[in-house]
């Protein structure tokens, strides 16, 4: 009788040849991004500071985010598809987007498809060079996280402010990343901003965390689904509908998207610790 192949062993190198070959394309991947995050900030600073707010937006964060995701597609493999395109914003409104955290993916995705945009972002990223720098002059909304009640007043206030200016304010309810099959109640910033300010909302759902993880700097190839919600008018909502409504839409698509859909548990730390 002929000896059977030693499929386990096939596999097993198999596996190693594609992670050996996953650690090293995201090794060119984050070489590439430092080369470029060093090379953008040049003539984003020179240019970028004659530029309007609205101008500034697109030439500092929309075109550089472009080249990060379309880097990580080319390099990592890491794709995207994105169902729900109709609903993006086109009337010169600003609307509050209410999105999914799983990864930094998305903090580069979401520039691509729904612009001129500032996020919600923690202070400390104020100090990071070059991008730390870049980003300071877009007019994000800096929050000192470990001071919620003063970090809600300034989503409140300078929300307010880019939402009457036309530009959308990207809110991640959960506060930090969390893993694919867990979940972490929102907060109420966002919603709140919302109906405060009378803007419209657009909910996003994505499944990011499965293919640019946040505890592992190995990026795995494969396609990332992303869906945008259907405008969620404000009027006669209170905050904590608008809050519920926008949390349930989010949880139920990204189970229909997920290999990895919610597993029961809750996620309650105020960091997801890693960042890659």
């Amino acid at each position: 009788m002929a000896a059977r192949p030693d499929t386990a062993g096939m596999d097993a190198s198999a596996t190693t040849h594609r992670l050996w070959l996953a650690q090293l394309r995201s090794l060119i991947f984050y070489g590439w991004l430092a080369v470029l995050t060093f090379a953008w900030f040049i003539p984003s600073f020179v240019i970028g500071i004659f530029l309007p707010l609205k101008a500034r937006n697109y030439f500092i964060m929309v075109f550089y985010c472009h080249i990060v995701v379309w880097s990580a597609r080319l390099i990592c493999g890491v794709k995207w598809q994105v169902e729900g395109r109709e609903n993006i914003p086109t009337d010169g409104r600003g609307y509050v987007l209410l999105s999914k955290h799983q990864s930094t993916w998305e903090t580069f995705f979401i520039p691509t498809i729904i612009a001129p945009h500032v996020q919600v972002v923690k202070r400390e990223l104020l100090y990071l060079p070059f991008f730390g720098w870049a980003l300071k002059m877009i007019h994000p909304i800096f929050i000192d996280r470990t001071h919620k009640t003063n970090a809600l007043k300034q989503v409140l206030n300078q929300g307010a402010d880019r939402l009457n200016s036309g530009i959308h304010v990207l809110v991640f309810p959960e506060g930090t990343r969390v893993s694919p099959g867990k979940r972490k109640a929102f907060s109420k910033g966002g919603a709140m901003l919302a109906t405060k300010s009378k803007a419209p909302v657009i909910a996003i759902a994505h499944n990011s965390g499965e293919h640019w993880p946040n505890d592992n700097w190995v990026k795995r190839p494969g396609t990332i689904n992303l869906m945008i919600s259907p405008v969620m008018e404000t009027t006669g909502l209170s905050t904590a509908q608008l809050s519920e409504l926008s949390e349930s839409w989010i949880n139920n698509r990204v189970d229909e998207i997920s290999a990895r859909p919610f597993d029961g548990e809750m996620v309650d730390a105020d960091s997801s610790g890693k960042r890659f």
